[in-house]
């Protein structure tokens, strides 16, 4: 078959082009870790076996095989291919593309528009799309790394099938290895420990994996085998996947938001050392530790709110990397501490209820008169000091008399029957379960 991804090259070029781009798979049967999508049973296996294409959408992290695969698409459904990026692309350039796609649907042959990073298309250029669209002048490949919901608009979410690209697992990196020794003809000077790591290092990123097994070959003298303390030091480390501003940094801080309100105070702690890890700012996370402290805790342990407000003045004073043991200690602290979202609730209720009713005066009787027109139309008429009744408790109706008496805060009860300490001992006992 005839190299699909790149225009004839000098001899002897060929080996100086990148492992990852000389290792692209030849037909999707080759593509690793995507077996929902290109197996035997995957869904472009079939599509191509039907021989009909639709429009796509390919959504999933860096080095998964999204352009790859778009490519073996082209080939295997014999369409002509277009590539372009939307971050180097304007509207000049897609009108170029799509009337050289009218010319060639004119002479029989479809095209298939590969538009890689298509979230950042703005909504206009994305409508532009549509119209090639619908009367199959094109189909539109999309690949994007962040959340199409949210990224594109929805008329062109209507015409396009979602397809996700997951993260390669360990058994998928390990085979893209294996392929490159082959390719390499020998064997990557790893030690088992080593070679574990550099997997994890990948972090589910193909491409990833095999320029890491690249510095590792270029690293190593003959004969020499690395440890993992020394791959360490080789080829140091990969930046984790997060964008603070997209998919990555909202899913963390919502799997450690929802880790300390079911009070698992391991994994709230892996959270947050993950974000703090891939260069989150601390900062960020302190008013986020608040407002866990305020939402889910409240009155259960009012201290909650006093050790997230203090971890955030301990960071401000002692900077990194000591300070960032005060947000752990804080965290620990809001994950082991019993819960309650009684006074979150009472305030949504609340808010709710102010809205509905406008603005209601309050009942005359606890109302000041300053002057005597105030005092002759009742004002303060009635009121009763609470202090100079009996338990220093009037029971007097406080509410506008159009709303009557509401009940918005509902206080647990005093005691908490779901000690701290059974929540420990359920995750302890998780733990035993999952580890046999």
């Amino acid at each position: 078959m005839s190299d699909l991804f790149a225009p004839s090259e000098p001899v002897g070029m060929a080996a100086k082009r990148p492992l990852a781009d000389r290792l692209r798979p030849q037909s999707l049967a080759e593509v690793a870790g995507q077996e929902h999508l290109t197996g035997e049973d995957g869904v472009l296996t079939r599509m191509i076996a039907s021989g009909s294409l639709g429009s796509m959408i390919f959504w999933g992290p860096p080095g998964t095989g999204k352009t790859t695969v778009a490519r073996l698409l082209s080939g295997e459904a014999e369409l002509a291919f277009e590539q372009i990026s939307a971050i180097f692309s304007g509207v000049a350039d897609l009108k170029k593309v799509f009337d050289a796609a009218r010319q060639r649907r004119m002479g029989g042959r479809q095209t298939l528009l590969f538009v890689d990073e298509i979230h950042r298309f703005n909504r206009a250029q994305q409508d532009s799309f549509l119209p090639v669209m619908e009367d199959g002048t094109i189909v539109l490949v999309g690949a994007t790394t962040e959340n199409p919901s949210f990224e594109l608009n929805a008329a062109l979410l209507s015409r396009a099938r979602v397809l996700t690209f997951k993260p390669h697992d360990e058994d998928s990196l390990g085979e893209l290895l294996k392929r490159a020794e082959a390719t390499e003809d020998k064997l990557l000077p790893l030690d088992d420990g080593a070679r574990g790591a550099l997997v994890r290092m990948a972090d589910g990123d193909g491409r990833a994996v095999l320029t890491l097994a690249e510095e590792v070959w270029r690293a190593a003298r003959p004969g020499e085998v690395f440890a993992q303390d020394d791959l360490f030091r080789i080829v140091q480390r990969r930046a984790p996947v997060y964008d603070k501003a997209q998919d990555g940094h909202y899913n963390l801080i919502s799997a450690l938001h929802k880790s300390v309100r079911g009070s698992d105070p391991d994994a709230a702690l892996y959270y947050l050392c993950r974000m703090l890890d891939a260069g989150e700012d601390p900062l960020f996370l302190c008013r986020r530790l608040v407002r866990m402290a305020v939402e889910d805790i409240g009155l259960a342990d009012p201290q909650a709110l006093v050790v997230c407000n203090a971890a955030k003045d301990a960071y401000d004073f002692l900077g990194s990397p000591e300070g960032e043991l005060a947000l752990a200690q804080a965290c620990v602290y809001i994950a082991t501490a019993p819960k309650s979202n009684a006074v979150y609730t009472a305030y949504k209720a609340a808010t709710r209820a102010a809205k509905e009713n406008g603005s209601l005066l309050p009942p005359k009787h606890i109302l000041n008169a300053p002057t005597k027109l105030m005092k002759s139309e009742g004002y303060n008429d009635g009121y009763r000091y609470d202090h100079d009744e009996p338990d220093a408790f009037s029971g007097q109706d406080y509410f506008p008399e159009r709303m009557g008496r509401q009940t918005f805060y509902d206080p647990p009860e005093r005691g908490f029957e779901r000690d701290i300490r059974k929540r420990l001992d359920w995750w302890a006992k998780l733990r035993r379960e999952r580890n046999g």
